[in-house]
């Protein structure tokens, strides 16, 4: 019985130690360092392998090693086959960071001053206390509550936007289509965290965007598959969005002399908000693996009519 992981080989080595450490009995590899495929029961895969079953004919588990699973091709999965995303701390903790970074930047203007920097201009822009803007977050999951949270105690007015209904200490919520109109229009900063899935793909578009106070910001921490870029290039070019920041575009990387890359009302980081951490990501697969031999409900565990 053996764990294999496909995914970046310089974490796959921190998890052998890891696993080395915590799980000595544990048969661990790393693609495509298989061994024998019939020794497989359990796979920790950013993308798998085409054809799974048939390299795999063993396997009982596959498990994302990011939050999301929009990366997986359900169609060449057999129904009977779990999948689990991963919930470790690390992956919440990095994008709280992130998207705390990104509003702030938003709110205290970096990105108008990042582009007056390159131009040498020295012009004062007035200073407003979170106190008196409105951050709205696009999905309340794991990610989308915790990062609420964080923002509210900065003072901002938080809303979030899921799509059943939710209840956070401190933090309006909206559900479902009838509340999407009234959360946007409250929205001066937008946070994206939704999954991806085919009801969300291009939800940040022209309607949407109409649908935002005029000047409102942007911060695209999703997937690059949520985002129209010629609706934003349009609602920055018309003054509905003033400055936007993405750390997911579609395709990763964006072209080089793709537009995006020099307007300077736009900050592009590389898919960079949140990473999984080897030290927690060991403990969650261990207990998850713990749950299936023991026939216990998993962590993580994906619904596929759902999409996550």
């Amino acid at each position: 019985m053996a764990l294999l992981y496909k995914s970046d080989p310089a974490r796959g080595a921190e998890w052998a130690r890891l696993l080395a450490a915590k799980a000595p009995d544990l048969a661990f590899r790393i693609w495509p360092d298989v061994g024998d495929p019939a020794d497989i029961r359990y796979l920790a895969a950013w993308m798998p392998p085409d054809d799974i079953m048939a390299q795999f004919p063993n396997l009982e588990l596959l498990i994302s090693v990011g939050a999301g699973v929009d990366q997986f091709d359900f169609s060449k999965l057999p129904p009977e086959l779990p999948v689990v995303r991963m919930v470790e701390p690390g992956i919440v903790d990095g994008m709280v960071e992130y998207v705390t970074m990104s509003v702030l930047a938003l709110h205290r203007d970096l990105v108008p001053y990042i582009a007056q920097q390159r131009d040498q201009l020295w012009r004062p822009i007035r200073v407003w206390p979170a106190s008196t803007r409105r951050v709205g977050v696009l999905g309340l999951g794991m990610l989308g509550e915790a990062a609420c949270r964080k923002l509210a105690g900065f003072g901002f007015q938080v809303a979030g936007w899921s799509r059943s209904r939710r209840e956070i200490e401190g933090v309006t919520c909206y559900a479902g289509p009838d509340g999407m109109t009234d959360f946007l229009s409250r929205t001066d900063i937008l946070v994206c965290l939704l999954p991806l899935t085919d009801e969300t793909r291009g939800v940040l578009n022209a309607e949407l965007f109409a649908k935002l106070p005029r000047g409102a910001r942007l911060v695209s921490s999703g997937r690059g598959g949520h985002l129209d870029q010629d609706a934003l290039l349009a609602a920055l070019a018309s003054g509905q969005l003033s400055a936007a920041v993405l750390d997911v575009t579609a395709p990763e990387p964006l072209p080089v002399g793709h537009v995006l890359w020099s307007d300077p009302r736009v900050l592009i980081t590389p898919h960079i908000a949140s990473m999984t951490q080897p030290e927690t990501a060991v403990d969650v697969v261990l207990d998850n693996l713990r749950r299936h031999c023991a026939g216990e409900p998993l962590l993580g565990l994906v619904d596929r009519k759902r999409g996550y």
